[in-house]
């Protein structure tokens, strides 16, 4: 005897007790959320491997689960599909127990990018702190890492062609906010970035890798210092009008395109300094010579170069929501911001204000990462009664309101194709080593995961049931020595 059960785990319990399948106490906790679950009567002592055939007809990503008395059958149409059953397959094994309950379960992922960004300039994170990340996401399901290689503060990934970058580039990271020590110079070597892209793609997460361009670029400066804008000051942003800035450019993202196989390489593009380009007497003359408008629409053009550059050797550019903008001022309200029309529309964006401007970009037919701050930035303090953050200040960002963020806000029915997914970030300006990083992501990460997993309806999520099912996951994190937040 079964009953189906919709995809909020609420109804899950609820059908266990109706049908007396299961005691409660003995109800997988499942996170994310599977979209459809029937269980069944019994229990299976099932030893090796599941049986795993392909079905073309399932989505991408997706699978069937099937555990009867007689053992376990996975069905799906990829790789990824087999790989998150198996995810899904563990989570249905209790500590301790030898057997799982049997259960019919069909799945498939609301959103294709389901994002963790993790930013290693501010202060340096280890290849080892990356893999162990890359171990936690897969259990949940997230298929992207986002790494912010390079900031005005430090240029972190090896390019061989400018070995400036990191003898020049990597400086000692800012000082410790509870630690008062600085960091040590470090960066990652190309062999570095070899391991942790294979070790991510055998757990079927992808390496995006950020570099950024035009402003947040101090690093580079400091190691090529006569791409710095012809003006007082200078900036630190590269000069537009200096034909060996975009030489640079192209030739780091060759090397990029060389050691990252992701289908899409992010460029930043946010909080460009503009007003150095409109003393800059080589950009103005850029400006001229190009037939622009004005300054705001230099960063327009570069985006719309680099992005057919990288088209050409079969990648797809993505940036931060400025991209869009055309204007003067780097703080322009996304909300209302003029979107251009200058950018190919292969371009991804990547909404982290207000989600005003992905929203509009979206509704013009650009595909778009959500990742509005208010919900995504897990830098953010946790609201917690006890925390070694609170004193930061800044924005709170409780896992409850993690729960509620919907990326299709205000999105057209007819443009809520071209919202491909959503992505937490976690800027280490305030974030010092794994430990903060864990403690931070987690438990937080685990609501995004069933956000842009299985989606639930925004009007009838249940934070009070979600949090039951979290509970279990934190306990398993923290005996994986994971450095888990309390819940609340």
């Amino acid at each position: 005897m079964k009953k189906k059960v919709d995809r909020l785990a609420v109804t899950i319990l609820a059908a266990v007790i109706s049908i007396g399948c299961l005691r409660a106490a003995d109800v997988p906790a499942l996170i994310p959320a599977p979209q459809e679950v029937s269980w069944r009567e019994g229990e299976c002592r099932a030893k090796g491997e599941p049986k795993v055939e392909r079905v073309v007809s399932i989505p991408p990503e997706g699978y069937e689960l099937s555990v009867t008395k007689d053992g376990v059958t996975i069905r799906s149409s990829d790789d990824a599909g087999a790989f998150y059953a198996k995810m899904t397959l563990a989570q249905l094994r209790s500590p301790g127990k030898a057997t799982i309950p049997c259960v019919e379960i069909k799945d498939a992922p609301k959103f294709k990018w389901r994002g963790v960004l993790l930013d290693t300039a501010r202060h340096f994170l280890g290849k080892t702190a990356i893999l162990r990340i890359i171990d936690e996401m897969s259990w949940y399901k997230f298929n992207v890492l986002q790494i912010h290689f390079t900031d005005d503060d430090a240029w972190t990934v090896e390019i061989p062609e400018f070995p400036e970058l990191v003898r020049q580039g990597v400086v000692k990271g800012r000082s410790g906010f509870v630690y008062g020590g600085a960091l040590q110079p470090f960066y990652y070597s190309t062999a570095d970035i070899r391991e942790i892209v294979a070790y991510a793609a055998a757990r079927h997460v992808k390496v995006v890798p950020e570099i950024e361009m035009p402003g947040h670029f101090g690093a580079a400066l400091r190691a090529y210092p006569s791409m710095r804008c012809k003006c007082p000051g200078g900036g630190k942003v590269f000069c537009i009008g200096n034909p060996e800035t975009m030489r640079f450019a192209e030739r780091v993202l060759d090397r990029v395109c060389e050691l990252f196989p992701s289908d899409v390489i992010h460029f930043g593009g946010d909080e460009c300094t503009r007003e150095y380009w409109e003393k800059c007497p080589e950009c103005l003359a850029f400006v001229k010579r190009e037939g622009l408008t004005g300054i705001e629409q230099i960063q327009p053009w570069m985006t719309r170069h680099l992005t057919r550059y990288l088209a050409g050797r079969g990648r797809r550019a993505v940036g931060w929501d400025e991209i869009f903008i055309e204007s003067k001022n780097r703080r322009v309200n996304a909300s209302n911001a003029k979107i251009t029309s200058l950018l190919p529309k292969t371009t991804i964006g990547m909404c982290y204000r207000a989600q005003g401007a992905g929203t509009a970009a979206a509704n013009q037919g650009y595909d778009i990462v959500m990742t509005p701050h208010h919900y995504t930035y897990f830098d953010y303090r946790q609201n917690l009664a006890e925390d070694p953050y609170m004193y930061f200040g800044g924005p709170k960002l409780p896992i409850s309101k993690v729960y509620q963020f919907d990326p299709l806000a205000g999105v057209t029915e007819a443009a809520r194709s071209h919202v491909i997914g959503g992505q937490c970030c976690n800027w280490t300006e305030r974030t010092l080593c794994q430990i903060d990083l864990e403690w931070k992501l987690w438990p937080r990460a685990l609501a995004l995961s069933e956000v842009l997993w299985t989606y639930p309806d925004p009007a009838k999520r249940d934070f009070t049931e979600f949090s039951r099912r979290a509970a279990a996951h934190r306990l398993r994190l923290i005996r994986s020595h994971v450095n888990c937040a309390p819940l609340k």
